[in-house]
């Protein structure tokens, strides 16, 4: 996949292709519904597959009180709409001055004189323009005009509520990685980089490795069954470790910073400086305060004990 930093680059290289437009925080099922048809749409007309979308995200330009942490990484994303099979990925520097752009302008100038697509396929709930002025409904009306032909794609539901981004992200919130798992297809994962820590695991028996995510978003403090791939250079390797992860704050040694530590379960070698990809596959328990460092032993061996038996069943 192609991957192009501003829409004023392009010079026709996305001219007839196939355009889905959005944020795609975190490529959930909706998202992937929408890349499916456009992928599938593009195979159809043997024309070229694109999407189409903004950095930072816009509302934290527009809405700077209202930050919310993205799901993803940039890597992430570009990983996950290449193995959709997308072609070209436009990623536009969005700016107050890109916002006050009117939904005509938008239309006329972006996205079919720079990208010129010959269809556009984007979901129910789609807005652009200024103030979000324009929506499914006139990008129908003015599509035509322009030669694009449109496409909306409805909204996925699951168990009576819409699949979004602002959903996953309140679940996870929660610690509730399996429903977050289902709306996402997948389980959430989190990248970034082994640092040293204060090796109490390894003292306690449990060599653990101290993440510095590269992810905004961490799960909710708790005890995590999770699967740990490394990175071989820029490639994730296909192999998983299954592995049991705390994060939290380690309150029986009354730290008040933050981490995330997980005990890879058959892995034996150093893990320091070495990045990594850790999937969240399921709660175990809430974080908690042990009397004392020979508790928190016991606990963590039950903890490891679950999370293998949890992630074999999973393969089952």
């Amino acid at each position: 996949m192609r991957l192009f930093e501003t829409s004023e680059t392009l010079n026709g290289a996305t001219g007839g292709c196939v355009l889905t437009v959005g944020n795609f925080d975190g490529l959930h099922i909706g998202h992937q519904a929408l890349l499916h048809a456009v992928v599938e749409r593009g195979q159809a007309l043997a024309r070229p597959t694109a999407l189409y979308t903004f950095e930072p995200h816009p509302r934290r330009v527009l809405q700077p009180e209202n930050n919310q942490p993205c799901l993803m990484t940039l890597d992430q994303l570009v990983a996950g709409a290449a193995e959709a099979g997308i072609d070209f990925m436009i990623r536009e520097h969005f700016t107050l001055e890109f916002a006050a752009l009117s939904a005509e302008a938008f239309l006329g100038e972006i996205i079919a004189r720079r990208i010129a697509p010959l269809e556009i396929f984007v979901g129910r709930d789609f807005h652009f323009g200024k103030g979000r002025r324009g929506s499914g409904d006139s990008l129908e009306k003015i599509g035509p005009k322009l030669g694009i032909r449109v496409e909306i794609i409805p909204q996925v539901r699951m168990h009576d509520q819409d699949v979004s981004s602002s959903r996953i992200r309140a679940l996870l919130a929660e610690g509730k990685v399996e429903e977050a798992a289902a709306c996402l297809g997948r389980p959430y994962a989190v990248r970034g980089t082994v640092v040293e820590g204060a090796r109490r695991g390894r003292d306690l028996g449990f060599p653990t490795a101290n993440i510095a995510p590269e992810n905004e978003l961490i799960p909710h403090s708790g005890v995590y069954a999770t699967r740990v791939r490394l990175f071989e250079g820029d490639r994730l390797s296909r192999r998983s470790f299954p592995s049991v992860t705390n994060v939290g704050t380690r309150p029986t040694f009354e730290a008040d910073q933050v981490v995330t530590e997980v005990h890879l379960l058959d892995f034996d070698g150093d893990l320091y400086d070495r990045r990594l990809e850790l999937s969240f596959q399921a709660t175990i328990r809430p974080e908690r305060r042990f009397p004392g460092p020979e508790a928190l032993a016991r606990q963590i061996a039950e903890d490891a004990r679950q999370a293998r038996q949890i992630l074999q069943s999973s393969e089952s």
